[in-house]
């Protein structure tokens, strides 16, 4: 028995992937290299190329692996090119979902993981947002992994009203970083860390969008969790539904306080050794000063922890861009 990893040829993927193996668990991987690296797999991983949207290739999949569980990340991840590409996001996130859990059903594989977003939360005007804050998306992206985590829901319900059962939870988290080895990096063109560290790398200067919010040091506030900490945590709620465990229906893997752009910049001057002062250029329209979420409940169903400082986080990073680059 195994669980597919749908998206394991990417940054997360890769990484629960990774912690699987760690974890002694057998793991095949579909991609379809959108956005994956085929060499992120691990040479004895199974790996089967192709979109979720492919009905038949999933079903052989699941068939010929013997999958008892999915843990489902594949998918299209900009939120802000979703807002000039919803047609794909919609097709990529819930046509992709549906099609997914169709044959689930259709091969009796009663389990999923599903990595969702905390974009489904939208702007929350709270301080610390937690799994009772209301969701109110504000891009075709968070919308699309709402929808994600409501279909199934509803098959969930509709497998217990055939006398089946379809066991879930959906992670929702935001800002993703670091490395758990050098050979995995981010290699997304969006992402704050990648952006930073290859600027620094050819002699250029980061930049600061906005340097008079009301937060401590003026700069924005957000979430960031170490992709290590967060794969395991995937391990954990897959182990957890093949046992029999029940959990929530939506977890945050939040920090519960979050760091500053500006503390991320001093960060990566004193892990780099390249003594820059960022430019600050105008705010971005839509950035709310703070958004941080809660992870107590993660933390006492999902053994989630921020295992890795900001300093590691920005480290480990580093290396794996140096890595990656040279």
């Amino acid at each position: 028995m195994a669980w597919l990893v749908t998206g394991g040829a990417g940054y997360i993927g890769s990484h629960v992937v990774r912690a699987f193996r760690e974890a002694g668990e057998e793991v095949v991987v579909i991609d379809s290299l959108s956005s994956g690296h085929a060499g992120f797999v691990p040479d004895d991983v199974p790996f089967v190329r192709g979109t979720i949207l492919d009905g038949d290739l999933v079903r052989h999949t699941l068939r010929d692996h013997a999958v008892s569980g999915v843990v489902h990340l594949a998918g299209f991840k900009y939120a802000g090119v979703s807002v000039s590409r919803p047609l794909l996001t919609y097709q990529q996130n819930v046509t992709g979902t549906a099609t997914l859990l169709e044959q689930m059903d259709a091969e009796g594989v009663g389990r999923i993981v599903f990595s969702s977003s905390a974009a489904t939360y939208g702007t929350p005007d709270v301080d610390l947002v937690t799994e009772e804050t209301p969701t109110h998306p504000e891009s075709p992206y968070g919308q699309s992994k709402l929808v994600g985590e409501w279909l199934i829901a509803d098959q969930a319900r509709a497998a217990e009203l055939a006398g089946g059962t379809l066991a879930h939870t959906s992670l929702r988290y935001f800002n993703v970083v670091g490395s758990a080895t050098p050979d995995l990096y981010d290699t997304s063109p969006h992402n704050l860390f990648p952006l930073v560290l290859q600027m620094l790398q050819r002699g250029g200067t980061p930049r600061i969008n906005g340097d008079d919010y009301d937060t401590p040091d003026g700069t924005c506030v957000r979430d960031y969790v170490h992709v290590a900490d967060l794969a395991h945590s995937h391990v954990v709620a897959a182990q957890a539904l093949e046992s029999g465990r029940p959990l929530e229906p939506v977890y945050n893997l939040g920090s519960g306080d979050g760091v500053s752009v500006r503390q991320i910049m001093d960060v990566a001057a004193e892990v780099t050794g390249i003594d820059f002062t960022p430019e600050v250029a105008p705010r971005r329209p839509g950035d709310p000063a703070r958004i941080v979420a809660s992870g107590e409940l993660a933390a006492r169903d999902l053994g989630w922890e921020m295992r890795h400082s900001l300093h590691d986080m920005v480290a480990s990073a580093w290396a794996a861009q140096q890595r990656h680059s040279g």
